[in-house]
């Protein structure tokens, strides 16, 4: 089997590395904007051949692992030249706009939209590892239009690495994703942004920033690269999101004002909620 990744960053290394552990003989080819994060992958053994446009036809299935944006724009001329039998699957962080543009492509029917909710702050080839997948969600979308036998076969493969699947319209997983993935990397850019404005001696910052400081602004590594065209796609509910966020930012400045210390008290208890919900989920 000849698997195909365009991107060979933290999600596309690793989601190769997994075909290499889960596949048997499988070849896996790889292609990426930066040439020398395909010579990485090529060293590192997470891909045994590059890819370009002229071997599409002879994948069997082809996994975009690249921005957002740039998946849109390659996705219908990478059908065009795909075989008859090949998957190609789409593992970017936003999925209405990337569903809408093949809609009424011919081999619609050779496209899988998913999204696994996993990943770390870190990027590049030397990033990736097999097991990152392993216990996380796998979000798939429409699937009742991907062919019977080519989401049967990539469903096993995300069985073999231990992902729990999940299905959801694309419109409601980016409406939820705003609030559970691009707010939290938003507010983590953010408060980045004001401690590093505020703080110009970066010493006081190393020497006064606890582990609690760390986890916070941990996504603020995340590449701007990727998430730029994120927040650019999903603008709407990611405003949305973020007006409910200011209001409750807002809130609490104003009791804090307000010398309010009982209503914040509560505020807070009502929050810690949220460690009922993140145990379920874990």
């Amino acid at each position: 089997m000849n698997i195909g990744v365009i991107g060979l960053g933290l999600i596309g290394g690793s989601l190769a590395l997994a075909a290499k552990k889960q596949i048997t003989a499988c070849e896996l080819f790889g292609e990426d904007q930066n040439s020398d994060h395909q010579k990485e992958a090529l060293d590192l053994g997470l891909i045994d051949h590059t890819l370009g446009s002229s071997n599409y036809a002879n994948m069997d299935v082809i996994i975009l692992a690249i921005p957002v944006d740039a998946a849109i724009q390659i996705a219908l001329p990478i059908l065009d030249q795909m075989n008859d039998n090949a998957l190609l699957i789409d593992v970017g962080s936003t999925k209405s706009l990337i569903c809408n543009a093949l809609e009424l492509h011919p081999k619609r029917n050779q496209f899988l939209a998913t999204h696994p909710i996993a990943g770390t702050e870190f990027s590049g080839p030397s990033s990736a590892f097999a097991t990152l997948y392993k216990g996380k969600a796998q979000i798939l979308c429409e699937t009742h239009k991907t062919r019977p036998d080519l989401f049967e076969w990539a469903v096993q493969w995300f069985k073999n690495m231990e992902m729990v699947i999940q299905e959801m319209d694309p419109k409601e997983h980016d409406q939820h994703i705003a609030y559970v993935s691009h707010l939290s990397h938003i507010s983590s850019f953010m408060l980045g942004k004001t401690v590093m404005e505020k703080e110009k001696d970066e010493k006081a910052i190393f020497a006064m920033a606890g582990s609690g400081f760390a986890s916070t602004v941990r996504l603020a590594k995340s590449s701007p690269a990727m998430w730029t065209p994120i927040f650019k796609q999903n603008q709407e509910n990611i405003l949305e999101v973020l007006g409910e966020y200011i209001a409750n930012l807002q809130e609490f400045k104003m009791l804090m004002e307000q010398e309010d210390y009982e209503a914040i008290y509560q505020k807070m208890q009502q929050t810690n909620a949220i460690k009922t919900i993140l145990a379920g989920i874990n």
